[in-house]
């Protein structure tokens, strides 16, 4: 038997980018023995108190609410709540192309079984202590000159792979067997290319 592979990403249900490379993951969990564990990060905690265009800044500021809902229902009920309960949420944003509001909270929590009341917790700072917590576990890995999405591999962590669209089937292994490669070696730091494409949600 082949032992499993535990992968670690942090995400932030705000960025198109981190639902890619999840939707890639999940994809290698069929055709390599990987298992994903999820954890939240956040782009608002990330550039808190720096100068951002205001229209960067309305977006962060409405930021708070997705992942104070996630940290919210994996202290009632556990992390590995957070597959299924991110999965819902950006299935509703980004492929649906619905906005974060109380309403999308409520049904992505009832989707996946949870209670609609954890849809408060989007405006309950009393969750920030913990969502800081898991955002640091993350970043504190990579540093803070990126952002989201952050995966570790064994005791490397990088942010990306950036992809779209999320590769599937067998080619999502063969892109995981190269990032595995490349944090292998601990001198691997950064491999980059300018973006071509908006993220294909398909």
């Amino acid at each position: 038997m082949t032992a499993t592979e535990t992968v670690d990403l942090w995400f932030d249900p705000l960025c198109p980018w981190a639902w890619m490379t999840s939707r890639w993951l999940l994809e290698v969990e069929q055709v390599r023995p990987v298992k994903t564990n999820f954890h939240v990060m956040s782009l608002s905690v990330l550039n808190e108190g720096k100068d951002l265009p205001p229209s960067d800044r309305e977006v962060l500021d409405r930021g708070w609410g997705p992942v104070r809902v996630c940290i919210a229902a994996q202290a009632q009920h556990g992390p590995e709540v957070l597959r299924d309960l991110y999965t819902a949420l950006g299935t509703k944003h980004h492929v649906e192309g619905l906005e974060f509001t109380d309403e999308l909270y409520r049904k992505a929590l009832a989707d996946v079984g949870l209670a609609t009341e954890l849809a408060a917790a989007a405006d309950d700072p009393s969750y920030d202590e913990a969502l800081r917590a898991s955002h640091n576990n993350g970043i504190s890995r990579v540093g803070e000159d990126v952002g989201t999405p952050v995966i570790a591999i064994g005791e490397v962590a990088f942010f990306g792979p950036v992809v779209s669209p999320a590769p599937k089937g067998e080619q999502a292994g063969v892109v995981f067997d190269g990032a595995r490669a490349l944090a292998s070696y601990d001198g691997f730091f950064e491999l980059k290319r300018s973006r071509t494409r908006e993220p294909i949600f398909d």
